[in-house]
């Protein structure tokens, strides 16, 4: 579809709808002390707090009342709600990954990422980075398109935003909240429990407002294969390096492996602390101390049926355990500058830790080294890595009214990233004749800085009632350093690992830019367009330099092609309608796009050793349509919904992009679809209230629906399309002074679907005579049922 079609279709899908607005959520501001009314809907994306009515850009949000009924616990649960948005949830031992407007390029994953470079969220005011609960926050705010001319944090593909619930001086408050439930397919029920103080210490001055959860989750995978004694137990007993059709007769399974139910259940302890002081009028600080902690014992995934295992059975040979520490520290200011202007500033320090341990015997065994001639090879990965970030904004924002309006900020971001990794081989040194009591086989280190600085800003300017134009810059500037090493210490003496190292830095600067124009056709209704550029800083990948002519033997190292990877940019193009009628009983929004993304950072591997790496290649088109809407045609009556439409395909041929196990690597070409996004999502719901003595009962029906996704650009190279699925949820809540009990059922009639793969369809073979296991279906949850219980004070 071509994109003066998709502009024609929202024009004439406009004059059909006859009214909408620009969110499927209301969200209302908590503390906007303008609003008129209970009825007006105010955010902030603008960095003011306005009406949606005069918010000229694509949003979307979810309030803390939609977040409650829909059970929406983190940033993995909204995508089912937000347009152009896809999430592929792969567990709790990682965020997830997130796509939105199909800009991805990389192969599905089964572990997902914890760190996303195409777009930023923010608590509050801070760039957070940080993967957290929804506990106390009042709103969520989703903006597509490039935000860079009016973020601090660059936001390529767009941002998300975490609006908490404030400490408020004037009152004491609070909630608790607690949730009972029963997961299909899973040994134990799941339960959490969560609460919020709010306590004006000083009145009208100082306040503190607390919040703290504690989650449970039973988790459905059994790990049915586990190896007892590494080294010693056979992974594949029957018949350890040779395939007769059965991993083993019941005695020698016994002998020597093991299970380990429900290892994808997770515990996590998450709270956040404000301190809010309010010396004298105009001026507001908020100090917060953030922290959170999840743990797991295994992937959300599945071995697609590898050794005939279920759809809820996992084949690995280890346990997979991670252990994820995120804490926050932020300072954020609001002042008044003599009615000219406000000054917010936000300063924050955050650390990331992140421990694990990975099954990796086919990673080991897919390098041909002679490895499984050893019976009772079975080898694991242990990883370390850290993340300490700094980030100070600072920006300006025009309160002197009239027909110009203004933003200038500026930002400051540096990142400091650590990563160890220890390959490790049980027995198998012994086995080999090699003094080894460690039995590292791989041994890597990282370590990188990146310092970021930018100015931004925008100018906002009202010519006539009801136009305005705006027109924004970003002027940035960026340098990376990395250090790094590999090793291959069973080739070294004893406890010896000597690094082969390498160091590099690169930098660049640049600028983006924002043009925006939107007209009130009358109070009702607004039309907007936006034309906008959004970048994502390159970097050094970590990967030793090879030493060339290279020597012979095994060598796991970067040619100088492979050292570096650039900057990739995105322009962008939109068009949007939106309004309301019958005194808000109708409102919807619907917006076309087209983004045309240039130098793309894909994920390769190093021709030697297969070490894997950032590069650039290629480019690729993105358009498509998002729309919403909500209707309350009688007061007891809400009904909501969303869809969206995506193409994002390759425009230019990637050579040699892709690595086929057995044999050699495959190109993409010109109209191959990128991967891990949908093309058609949406979601319906329909809420119906009715009166119970002093109370109310809210019945609650809800489909999501999620279109089919590719695992690798084009489907090539063992990749797939991932069938679409439909998922359905209900509640019933009784609600009376502050008190809601709640009955909900999600995946009411336990759908199962894949979400994500790892690795590809090229690796489902035998190797040398062992069943390879390297390939992994991550799946969606089962169904839940449960009652959760609120009161409020």
């Amino acid at each position: 579809m071509q994109f003066h079609t998709l502009t024609r279709l929202a024009l004439m899908s406009a004059t059909a709808l006859a009214g909408f607005s620009a969110v499927p959520a209301q969200a209302q501001e908590a503390d906007a002390a303008n609003a008129e009314s209970g009825d007006v809907i105010v955010v902030t994306a603008t960095r003011r707090a306005v009406s949606l009515q005069d918010v000229p850009i694509n949003i979307a949000a979810m309030s803390s009342e939609q977040i409650q009924e829909q059970g929406v616990q983190n940033v993995r649960d909204l995508a089912a709600f937000t347009p152009g948005v896809t999430i592929r949830d792969t567990g709790p031992g990682n965020t997830g990954t997130i796509v939105m407007r199909g800009l991805s390029a990389n192969d599905a994953s089964s572990t997902g990422s914890n760190n996303s470079t195409m777009l930023t969220t923010y608590m509050g005011e801070v760039p957070l980075y940080l993967d957290v609960k929804f506990l106390d926050i009042e709103r969520v705010e989703t903006l597509l398109g490039p935000q860079g001319t009016l973020y601090g944090s660059a936001t390529m593909a767009g941002a998300m935003r975490y609006i908490p619930a404030r400490p408020d001086p004037d009152k004491w408050s609070g909630k608790f909240h607690g949730r009972l439930y029963d997961v299909a397919h899973a040994s134990d029920p799941g339960f959490s429990v969560d609460g919020t103080i709010n306590i004006p210490i000083i009145p009208g001055k100082v306040a503190l407002r607390s919040t703290a959860g504690y989650y449970n989750d039973p988790g459905f995978i059994d790990y049915n294969y586990l190896v007892q004694t590494p080294g010693v137990s056979l992974p594949q007993p029957g018949s350890p390096t040779t395939w007769d059709g059965s991993i083993g007769t019941p005695d020698q399974i016994a002998q020597n492996l093991w299970s380990y139910k429900d290892a994808n259940s997770e515990l996590t302890y998450s709270t956040r602390n404000q301190l809010g002081l309010f010396p004298f009028d105009g001026l507001n600080v908020y100090l917060t101390y953030l922290y959170q902690q999840t743990s797991t014992n295994g992937r959300q995934s599945n071995g697609g049926g590898v050794l005939g295992t279920g759809k809820y059975e996992a084949p690995w040979r280890y346990l997979e355990p991670v252990k994820r520490k995120s804490q926050m520290l932020s300072a954020e200011i609001e002042l008044d500058l003599a009615g000219i202007a406000q000054l917010v500033s936000s300063t924050a320090w955050s650390e990331r830790k992140i421990r694990s341990k990975s099954d990796v015997t086919d990673l080991l065994l897919d390098l041909d080294y002679g490895y499984e001639m050893f019976p009772a090879f079975a080898g694991y990965a242990t990883g370390d890595t850290s993340y300490r970030q700094f980030t100070q904004e600072v920006r300006f924002v025009s309160t002197h009214g009239g027909p110009l309006s203004w933003v200038l900020g500026g930002f400051y971001n540096k990142l400091k990233y650590r990563s160890d990794r220890r390959e490790i081989l049980p027995g198998y040194p012994e086995w080999a004749g090699i003094y080894r009591p460690d039995a590292v086989e791989y041994a890597s280190y990282v370590k990188s800085k990146d310092t970021e600085k930018a100015v931004f800003g925008e100018a906002t300017l009202e010519p006539v009632e009801g136009l305005t134009l705006t027109a924004g810059a970003r002027y940035f500037k960026y340098d990376s350093y990395i250090i790094g090493g590999t090793a291959l210490p069973l080739f070294q003496t004893y406890p010896q690992i000597n690094f082969r190292s390498r160091e590099g830095t690169t930098a660049d600067d640049g600028m983006v830019w924002k043009f925006n124009a939107s007209y009130k056709l009358s109070p009702e209704w607004m039309v907007y367009g936006t034309y906008s550029k959004g970048y994502r800083i390159g970097g050094v990948n970590r990967v030793a330099p090879c030493v060339l002519p290279l020597p012979a033997g095994q060598n796991l190292c970067a040619l100088p092609d492979e050292l570096f990877f650039a900057p990739d940019t995105v322009k962008n193009a939109e068009l949007g309608v939106r309004a309301t009628l019958f005194d808000r009983r109708l409102s919807a929004s619907l917006s076309v796009y087209h983004i045309d993304w240039a130098g793309i950072q894909l994920a390769g591997q190093t021709i030697n050793g297969a070490i894997g790496i950032t590069t650039n290649g290629g480019a690729a088109v993105s358009k498509g349509v998002e729309f919403n809407f909500s209707a309350r045609p009688i007061d007891a009556l809400r009904i909501m919904g969303t869809y969206s439409y995506n193409d994002a395909h390759l425009t230019e041929d990637v050579p040699l992009l892709m690595d086929v196990n057995g044999g050699p690597k495959v190109s993409a070409l010109s109209g191959d679809r990128l991967p891990g996004s949908t093309k058609n999502s949406g979601s319906l719901g329909v809420t119906y209230t009715v009166p119970a003595g002093d109370g109310d009962i809210d019945l609650n029906w809800t489909a999501t629906y999620t279109g089919n996704v590719l695992t690798r650009v084009g489907g090539r190279a063992g990749g797939e399309k991932l069938p679409a699925y439909t998922l359905h949820r209900a509640s019933v809540a009784y609600k009376l002074d502050g008190m809601e009990i709640r009955l909900y059922a999600d995946n009411i009639f336990d759908k199962f679907a894949v979400a994500s793969v790892g690795n590809d369809l090229t690796r489902r073979i035998l190797n040398d005579g062992v069943v390879s296991r390297y390939y992994a279906n991550t799946i969606i949850s089962p169904r839940k049922v449960g009652i959760e219980f609120t009161k409020s004070f």
